[in-house]
């Protein structure tokens, strides 16, 4: 008996096989995209999870892993003067290009009312691209990587936690930067989850 001889079995309509393709547009050629996340103001933790969301419901875009939550010292001020922050990295398979990935980004960080008046200031979310497949780019709209990423610890620690083998192009392999910075300032909260859209 092949395949098409039940006569239960109707082809799929070319219109529908369209509708799915246009729902999960993930299936053509997808790219990896590394994302931190982080946040010192409000409920973090809420914030964080709210970011991860927005990013799973993008058309596009499919969350494939979240890192574990870690608290760190804030980078650029003075002890005391601001709040800990949040941080952690989404592992994303996405077909988006890096500008319209970006565009995601900020509005993402707009929706959460994310305040931009003060160099290194306390902020609800901050969402960045860290790497977008292997492409090196110094356009400064969005350079790639992410031109500090290979020295920040809040960074690098929980990536290498969802990908151990991961490599900064043009950097060296995740696990020895993260060696090379260390992990003074930050602090892995297992009592806290960020869980992986449905």
């Amino acid at each position: 008996m092949t395949p098409n001889s039940d006569p239960t079995v109707q082809p799929v309509p070319a219109s529908v096989v369209r509708q799915v393709d246009a729902a999960d547009m993930t299936l053509h050629n997808p790219k990896r995209a590394v994302l931190s996340i982080g946040g010192n103001l409000g409920n973090r933790l809420e914030t964080l999870q709210g970011a991860v969301d927005a990013l799973e419901e993008t058309p596009g875009v499919r969350v494939k892993e979240v890192s574990p939550v870690y608290e760190t010292e804030p980078w650029g001020v003075e002890p005391g003067t601001q709040p800990a922050y949040f941080n952690a990295v989404v592992l994303l398979k996405t077909t988006l290009p890096p500008a319209s990935l970006l565009e995601r980004a900020h509005a993402i960080e707009e929706a959460y009312a994310r305040v931009r008046d003060e160099h290194w200031g306390p902020r609800t979310i901050d969402v960045d691209i860290v790497v977008y497949q292997d492409a090196v780019s110094d356009d400064p709209v969005l350079t790639l990587p992410h031109p500090r990423c290979h020295e920040r610890a809040f960074v690098l620690a929980p990536w290498h936690d969802v990908d151990p083998d991961a490599e900064v192009p043009g950097r060296g392999p995740v696990a020895e930067l993260l060696d090379t910075v260390g992990r003074e300032g930050i602090t892995r909260r297992d009592d806290l989850e960020l869980r992986l859209p449905e």
